[in-house]
């Protein structure tokens, strides 16, 4: 009888046993809660009964649909539009010409020595870093890994690579933030300090933490394509090396009027927009903004440009043009526009209808290339919803208080770089079970900054500590919707991902804490 090699549980497993052990956890912490005092504004914890979980913890995945709505819709459309986009080969002709192109780099004796996919993939990086560390980019990185991971598949790689160039980018510059209004922004303000105050250091620290970030995947990278059983996702990897059209010469280019048609209606639709949004167009840096009255006509007349450039070549180049332009009008819209999940939502639901439209498809095609996408990607909506029952049974249970303040508690008579290392490592250890940095925020923030004045330590780097332990986490912990989302559209296990991760988070979280240091010993701008 030969004996049965043991498999690591799937993520539904993993994700289902964390919220049983939270469930129990609720019969054995007592009760507590932080009650804010109307007039001055503190808030002070106050014992109450918990709340033992038992059924709940099948219910909490109802609720933790409910909770997460918003990303799990996101998810299903994002799936459809790029199944209708897939199933066109639009995405592999763009791939392979991209490809084509970077290849021609390596005549130039300084593109072939440093290598064109490192070129790429280093300007991939810091471009989402920046988006990171400017605006929070966070939800947003999703729509770009369906993108991304193949390429990175084409060029070599393994979809662990493709979710570094993006989700992973995108994370590290929200944790090393210098203009996040969603860290720092509700931090400082909680803490009643100026505004993106410290900026100077804040950059410092995003610069050293993107320069970290490429090192590490291009290393990891070059690994893989030496070797691609390197990687632990090669076998998983199938499925997307089984999309991507190894032969693009076996691609059908044509021409149709749909596309025509399409381009007129969304050329009306676009000029539309731009005339009843140009003027207020403006970019948010911060707490500043700037106008830029002049973008939309710009970015308009160049839609225009390339869409009868590309239509007089192929359908398929003209439907890239359609995708490259829906990911400009995101960028601005969440600049300019201050757009979020239901916008961008709507924005590649349109995308996915004109892509159809252009490619010839009837009504009926459309609508059944997209519920085949939503159902492909259904799996990763599942798990986003019972990630979400996590935090759904800890707060029920009425204890999530009570933990945070065992913790703070525990700080004591401790020398300034203890103090705010424990800080430091009670953010770390709350964003496990409270992902969402304004909620942490508005909990932990009053409590902190006047401990931070009693020790004679600066609010400025108590806001740090909470953002380093706000960022770095996220990119491990299950109850974070936008992490099981990433590794749902990338097709990597969680239980993988964790397996990958760890030692660099680890080495992230070492990090933070040396740069926390600086802000105690030394006078910093700001800080």
């Amino acid at each position: 009888m030969t004996k049965k090699k043991w498999q690591f549980p799937n993520t539904y497993i993993i994700i289902f046993s964390i919220i049983i052990i939270c469930a129990i956890t609720t019969w054995v912490v007592p009760g507590g809660q932080y009650i804010k005092d109307d007039v001055t504004e503190v808030q002070t914890f106050h014992s109450i009964e918990s709340v033992p979980q038992t059924w709940q913890v099948f219910s909490s995945l109802y609720k933790g649909f409910e909770k997460q709505a918003g990303i799990i819709i996101f998810i299903l459309i994002i799936g459809g539009s790029f199944w209708i986009i897939n199933n066109t080969k639009s995405v592999d002709v763009g791939i392979y010409s991209f490809l084509d192109k970077t290849k021609k780099l390596e005549k130039y004796a300084v593109f072939r020595k440093i290598g064109v996919n490192n070129l790429v993939m280093i300007s991939i990086m810091c471009l989402f870093s920046l988006f990171g560390g400017v605006f929070g980019m966070s939800e947003e990185s999703l729509a770009f890994i369906v993108i991304i991971v193949p390429l990175a598949i084409s060029m070599g790689y393994d979809s662990i690579t493709g979710l570094c160039l993006v989700y992973l980018a995108a994370h590290i510059g929200f944790a090393g933030a210098f203009l996040n209004p969603f860290t720092i922004g509700i931090a400082q303000g909680l803490a009643g300090i100026p505004l993106f105050s410290g900026i100077e250091y804040r950059f410092v620290c995003w610069l050293f933490l993107t320069i970290v970030l490429v090192i590490f995947v291009l290393i990891y990278a070059a690994r893989v394509k030496k070797n691609p059983k390197f990687s632990i996702m090669y076998e998983a990897d199938s499925y997307w090396r089984g999309k991507i059209n190894e032969d693009v010469d076996t691609v059908k280019y044509y021409k149709n009027k749909s596309s025509i048609i399409s381009f007129i209606l969304i050329s009306i639709i676009i000029l539309i927009f731009t005339i009843l949004y140009s003027v207020d167009t403006n970019i948010h840096f911060g707490n500043s903004y700037y106008s830029v009255s002049w973008l939309l006509p710009i970015i308009f007349l160049l839609f225009i440009f390339f869409s009868i450039k590309t239509l007089k070549k192929s359908v398929h180049f003209f439907i890239i043009n359609l995708l490259m332009f829906a990911i400009l009008y995101l960028i601005i819209g969440v600049l300019c526009f201050q757009w979020y999940i239901p916008e961008i939502s709507g924005l590649f639901l349109a995308l996915g209808i004109s892509v159809g439209i252009s490619a010839g498809y009837n009504g009926n095609k459309i609508a059944k290339e997209f519920l085949a996408g939503a159902k492909d990607i259904l799996s990763a909506a599942l798990i986003v919803g019972l990630a979400a029952g996590i935090i759904i049974i800890l707060q029920d249970g009425k204890i999530i208080d009570s933990i945070l303040h065992s913790v703070e508690s525990g700080m004591g008579n401790s020398s300034k770089i203890s103090s705010v290392g424990i800080m430091y490592g009670i953010q770390t250890l709350i964003n496990l079970v409270i992902p969402s940095a304004t909620a942490k925020a508005a909990i932990t923030i009053p409590i902190m900054a006047p401990f931070a004045d009693l020790i004679n330590v600066s609010r400025q780097s108590t806001v740090m500590a909470f953002q380093f332990g706000d960022g770095f986490t996220n990119m491990i912990t299950p109850t974070s919707g936008v992490l099981i989302a990433a590794l749902g559209l990338a097709r990597i296990p969680y239980a993988k991902w964790v397996k990958w991760i760890w030692k660099y988070i680890l080495v992230l979280i070492i990090i933070g804490f040396l740069l926390l240091i600086p802000t105690v010993i030394y006078s910093l701008p700001g800080f």
